[in-house]
């Protein structure tokens, strides 16, 4: 049993759960958003549920669901081309950068119920010269995405590789 104080933060708890969402769901860009921060893409572990995507380089990550192949652009021509990538596509939004990580985090948001995905993407130099890229795109809400963070990787894998005229 709990004494007063364990409830009320208890319900405390779930009262930010319940709020936190929706202000998610109904901002707008960041809006209403947890505080973006850099990922370790090596060790990223992709969820269970059919709602997230990850592309990776060749031995990257074990988990990543598409293979990205290196490309000839050095990393920091590679990383000025992705910080521009997200402002291709509708209703996606900057989230965060860290330059000195050649990472970068955007949110997309869908057109017919404003749902919040998180993409997000980082430019690894490669032992050849060259550069590799992992991209990471999950929902925030609900189990399954119907396909639609794989559909971006893929849009994004394609824009990225016309950007840097190795399409």
């Amino acid at each position: 049993m709990q004494d007063k104080q364990g409830m009320g933060a208890s319900m405390a708890r779930r009262g930010f759960l319940a709020a936190a969402p929706l202000s998610a769901w109904f901002g707008s860009g960041a809006n209403g958003l947890p505080e973006a921060a850099p990922l370790d893409f090596a060790a990223l572990r992709v969820p269970d549920s059919p709602n997230a995507c990850l592309a990776g380089p060749p031995g990257g990550n074990p988990a990543s669901q598409i293979t990205v192949p290196p490309f000839r652009a050095d990393p920091d021509r590679a990383f000025a081309a992705l910080r521009d990538l997200g402002g291709r596509f509708p209703r996606t939004t900057p989230l965060a950068a860290w330059p000195d990580r050649r990472q970068a985090q955007w949110v997309a948001r869908s057109a017919l119920l404003n749902f919040p995905d998180l993409v997000a993407a980082g430019i690894v130099p490669q032992p050849n010269g060259g550069s590799g890229l992992f991209l990471f795109s999950r929902s925030l809400f609900g189990y399954s995405d119907l396909g639609v963070n794989r559909a971006r990787i893929e849009a994004w894998l394609a824009t990225f590789r016309t950007t840097l005229g190795e399409g």
